[in-house]
């Protein structure tokens, strides 16, 4: 049950702060979790301020719903498609502030349910709206092995991606995998170095994860349109994986 998962924002502050909010601004959080964020932004708003939230994720979703709060709405979707939503409430513009907090959250790693953690077992599922979309055991068990390479290396720095990859198809071919305790026994294998502070399976975890939910062209899609179209006065993004050399966790301003 996602109740029993408590989950702390990170960078909480920072990334508000850097909103600079209006008491009559109109914000988006194209990722809102479990709320840290939009609360906060809710807090720091005036009677004629206005949220909007987005999130892929159906138990972000019901968090949201308990919100009663005629400032706030949330939308079930990708925020790679923010633009549009804000089109159709005839808002672009108008847009003060855009957050985005990119990344996997606290409750969707201790859900084993979920399938993103390889320290719980269970489904090698791994996607951030479980309802539409291949799961990571689905693209394992149909990709090419070069493909699955490219992605441990493009996506997780893993510098054994081909070792890696071999195994999993090979393995597949065998047993399919569904379950994320096998996946994670499968690279620790095939992994000839071992990280004393580290899992071995951490990138491809990771690499997968990205895959599966398309999380950097979600990113890129979204930048695209929201400097084309909708043209917030500030921006941040909170990341917490390796993107483009950046540091693994840092908050970002536009």
């Amino acid at each position: 049950m996602m109740e029993n998962f408590k989950h702390t924002t990170v960078l909480l502050d920072e990334a508000v702060n850097g909103l600079n909010i209006r008491p009559d601004g109109i914000y988006i959080d194209g990722t809102f979790g479990r709320g840290g964020h939009s609360r906060l932004i809710l807090s720091q708003l005036g009677e004629e301020g206005r949220l909007l939230a987005i999130d892929r994720d159906p138990q972000a979703i019901a968090v949201a719903q308990t919100i009663n709060d005629p400032r706030f709405s949330i939308i079930h979707g990708p925020f790679s498609a923010l633009a549009d939503y804000v089109a159709e409430r005839e808002l672009t513009g108008k847009i003060d502030g855009i957050l985005l907090d990119l990344g996997v959250s606290s409750p969707q790693l201790d859900d084993a349910e979920r399938g993103f953690s390889f320290m719980r077992d269970g489904p090698l599922d791994m996607r951030m709206d479980p309802t539409r979309g291949q799961s990571a055991a689905e693209w394992l068990q149909t990709a090419e092995e070069a493909d699955i390479a490219w992605v441990l290396k493009t996506f997780g720095e893993e510098r054994f991606a081909k070792r890696i990859a071999r195994a999993i198809v090979e393995r597949n071919r065998e047993q399919p995998m569904t379950r994320t305790k096998e996946l994670a026994e499968v690279v620790a294998a095939a992994t000839p170095v071992k990280d004393k502070f580290k899992h071995p399976a951490t990138r491809t975890f990771q690499a997968v994860r990205i895959w599966v939910n398309s999380e950097l062209e979600e990113i890129e899609q979204a930048l695209k349109k929201l400097a084309q179209r909708t043209g917030p006065r500030r921006a941040a993004f909170n990341h917490q994986f390796p993107l483009a050399g950046r540091p693994y966790c840092e908050t970002l301003y536009a």
